[in-house]
Order: C-alpha cells, then structure tokens, then sequence
C-alpha cells in the first residue's frame, strides 16, 4: 500500500511538472529562460495600458493579438464535407471578436487605442513566426484604422457600429493578412471572413438584445 502510494504521488508530481513546463512554453514561447523578461514585460505592458487608460477590456485586446497570431501556428483545419478546399480555422472566429474587443476598448482609451494595438502587434513578434506577424502587423495596421474612423466618426448605436465597421474591416484585414502570409486562395479567402463576421455577429446581436 505504501508502495501504491508512492506511485501516486510520484505520478501526480510528473503531471504537475508537466503542466507547469507546459505553461512556462506557452508563456516564453521562444526559449524558457525568458520567462523573467516576459513576465517583466506583462506588468509594463499592464501598467502602460492602466496609465493610458485601459482597463480590462484593453488588457483583452492587447492580449488577444498576439494570442490569434501564435494560434495560427498550431490550431487545426476543419474542412467542409466534400469541399476540401475550404478550409475553416476556428481561430477566425476569435480573430472577428478582436475587432469587436477592439470597439470596447476605444470607449475606455479613446483615441489612444492605436497605442493598445501597436503594443498587441509588437507582442505577436515575440510568439508568432516573423512572416506571420509582419503580415499580422500590416493587416491590422490597415483594417483597425478603418474599424478606428468608422467608430469614431459614425453615430450609429454601438451594436450597428461593432458589425458595420467589421464588415468593412474584415475582408480588408483578410485579404492582407493572407497575402503578407503568401497563403492567398479564395477559399482561404472567404471561410476566413465569414468567421470573422460571424464572432462580430454573435457580439453584436447580444449587444442589441441588451439595447446597446
């Protein structure tokens, strides 16, 4: 019996082990030894985007980009039954929800949200291959400062607002994303809006259901 229970517990300090190497490669994705700096980097970045004015939702939007980005690394394909061809990536979705986390981050930061997403494109350089974030970099560059003048310049309620400047901003942040990654194919091409949209409409209906 003292045996088995060793055992146990030898087994239990191995997956905790694991799943505490598995969180230090997830957070220094390059090399572990850099998991001082990037945790040093986390607080600065926090307290840059507190001084600023962000609170939460700036946090998420900050965080969201680089996340989207690593994600392409790694997340799998689902392809259509008998259209090989398209190929659905469920990251696409979430890559819609940053447009919208990005809406709810200029009510706390105003303008200096360019800031915010500026400090989210200089992160995914640090978790996601160079090709995949310069291309990430130029894209959001392009489609947030559309998503950015059509906020800030249009009266429409904020549930109009958050799923028109998506649908403007998602086939322009697609298309230069996906040629930046030299991954430009139709398919690749409209699967990849329609689940940007599709998180940007899913938002925005709750949205409307609340009366915002």
């Amino acid at each position: 019996m003292i045996f088995g229970l060793s055992g146990v517990n030898a087994m239990e300090d191995l997956a905790g082990t694991g799943a505490l190497d598995a969180l230090v490669s997830a957070i220094a994705a390059r090399d572990p030894g850099d998991l001082p700096l990037v945790l040093l980097g986390y607080v600065l970045t926090a307290a840059a985007l507190w001084f600023l004015g962000g609170r939460k939702w700036a946090l998420i939007y900050v965080a969201l980009i680089p996340f989207v980005n690593w994600s392409f690394s790694w997340a799998p394909t689902v392809h259509l039954p008998g259209l090989e061809e398209f190929g659905f990536n469920p990251v696409t979705v979430v890559t819609g929800l940053v447009l919208v986390v990005r809406d709810f981050t200029q009510r706390e930061m105003r303008h200096k949200v360019l800031i915010a997403m500026a400090m989210g494109v200089a992160w995914s350089f640090y978790y996601a291959p160079a090709n995949i974030a310069l291309a990430s970099a130029t894209a959001f560059a392009i489609a947030e400062l559309i998503d950015w003048a059509l906020f800030t310049f249009t009266r429409f309620r904020l549930s109009t607002r958050v799923m028109l400047s998506s649908l403007i901003a998602a086939p322009v942040d697609t298309t230069v994303f996906l040629i930046g990654a030299g991954a430009l194919t139709f398919p690749n091409w409209l699967m990849s809006i329609i689940g940007k949209l599709f998180g940007a409409a899913v938002v925005s209906g709750v949205m409307r259901s609340r009366g915002e």
